[in-house]
């Protein structure tokens, strides 16, 4: 019984001791755990830490951060883009100025145009005019709107090229787009009268040659061929512009026939047939008229443009957003409103006192600005001019389809701001067509005009 006593009592010593151990592994593991999370805590604390370290001395130091993953799309600072129509380029948000061409030198510039800007001025030094005008040529087209460069271009032009006209030009361009520029400012000042004197002897040349075209009797025959040659002269070249393939022989033809000409397009027939339609239109009605022009003339003469072709839109103004190349034209809300100012201004003793070519250029330039219908602004744009000078006098003026680069180009500058270049296109144009009425009527006539030396030179190359 003792011996047993004392087995139990050495069991329970051993329980007990059993139980106090496994007490205390207990709460050594809750410590090694709680210690291991802390550790962690900590140690993901300082990588953090040491990390925006090393990204501030990195970043001081001029080191690249570790490239970043790759986005689908691009955020708003890469896709903020400045069309300064000199550099081409993309800037940051930040980068960007209210006034980009007064801060061109600040973002950079076009280190080719410049290049060649110095190359020209050495070869103008040295003597080489051939080879300074193809850089200076070269440069203005890298950097259109670079001042520096119109400036010194200008001024090759007028001291070796005796051009005063063109460099006239570029100077306006320069001050158009740095108008603090001080060298365009100075040749600006001395050329400015110069060239406006020049303009006014050219529109005198025209208005003298137009007074000897009014002195033939209309029952003199040569002059009424040369009328009547005029007049398919005049629809050939004014839809082949816009794009019509016909001849002129099948111009002629639909218009004297109506008959249809095989291999062509309905459309090209049509156009023709609508551009006849408005050319009487307007013999019967504005010629002769002693009022206004009104918006509501303006809509008729569109209405027979494009009768043929678009029965729909004929006659409306556009009720939808149009780009016309790099010009956007107002919006559709604002046209009424804007063709009210325009017959104002067509009325107005601002326009009465004009010269009829400048007149009648302006009234042109500002009818295909609005760009107030959907198709057959420029070819009711020009009928409206032609209008304008037949009431003065003047034959109906042929812009020849030769001359559609040309013609777009100083359309273009006009919406650039300087619209001097097409009222003298429209004054050459006005002057080639008084030349083709002239050598018509003159009898043993040697010398063929402009526009006549143009056709006859473009057939020989076909």
């Amino acid at each position: 019984m003792n011996s047993y006593i004392q087995r139990v009592t050495v069991y329970k010593s051993l329980f007990n001791r059993v139980q106090s151990s496994c007490l205390f592994s207990a709460d050594m593991n809750k410590f090694c755990i709680y210690f291991i999370f802390m550790s962690v805590f900590v140690f993901t604390l300082l990588f953090a830490l040491l990390s925006e370290y090393f990204k501030v001395q990195c970043s001081e130091h001029g080191f690249k951060s570790p490239q970043k993953a790759f986005s689908p799309l691009p955020d708003d600072s890469q896709i903020h883009v400045v069309d300064d129509g000199t550099l081409g380029l993309v800037l940051r948000t930040s980068d960007v100025s209210e006034d980009v061409k007064s801060k061109s030198k600040a973002v950079g510039l076009d280190s080719e145009a410049v290049c060649s800007l110095h190359a020209a001025l050495e070869m103008k030094n040295s003597g080489k005019h051939e080879k300074a005008l193809k850089l200076f040529e070269h440069a203005v087209a890298l950097a259109p709107k670079h001042p520096d460069i119109l400036n010194h271009y200008g001024e090759f032009l007028e001291q070796t090229q005796n051009d005063v006209v063109m460099a006239d030009q570029l100077y306006f361009r320069a001050l158009t787009v740095s108008p603090s520029h001080s060298g365009a400012l100075a040749n600006r000042q001395r050329t400015a009268r110069i060239v406006e004197e020049m303009d006014r002897l050219t529109l005198g040349r025209i208005d003298e040659k137009r007074d000897r075209l009014s002195a033939i009797p209309d029952s003199n025959s040569a002059f009424r061929r040369a009328k009547k040659e005029a007049y398919f002269q005049h629809i050939y070249h004014t839809v082949a512009i816009e794009g019509n393939t016909m001849t002129l022989s099948q111009t002629r033809s639909i218009v004297e026939t109506r008959m249809a000409i095989g291999g062509k397009s309905i459309m090209e027939h049509n156009e023709i047939l609508g551009l006849d339609a408005a050319l009487k239109y307007i013999n019967a009605t504005l010629v002769n008229r002693l009022g206004a022009v009104t918006v509501k003339d303006i809509l008729e003469i569109h209405r027979r443009v494009m009768g043929f072709v678009d029965p729909v839109e004929a006659g409306t103004f556009r009720r939808t957003q149009v780009y016309v190349g790099g010009h956007v034209p107002p919006g559709p809300h604002e046209i009424q409103v804007l063709m009210e100012e325009f017959a104002q201004w067509l009325n107005s003793e601002q326009a009465a006192h004009m010269h009829p070519i400048r007149y009648a250029a302006l009234a042109h330039y500002k009818l295909v600005h609005i760009h107030p219908f959907t198709d057959g602004n420029g070819r009711t744009s020009r009928l409206l001019m032609n209008a304008i000078l037949m009431q003065a006098g003047y034959p109906p003026v042929i812009i020849p389809k030769q001359d559609r680069q040309k013609y777009y180009q100083y359309l273009e500058l006009a919406n650039d701001g300087d619209v001097r270049p097409f009222v003298r296109f429209i004054a050459e144009c006005t002057e080639h067509t008084l030349d083709l009425f002239l050598w018509a009527t003159s009898e043993y006539a040697a010398e063929l005009p402009a526009l006549e030396q143009k056709q006859r030179s473009r057939i020989i190359e076909l």
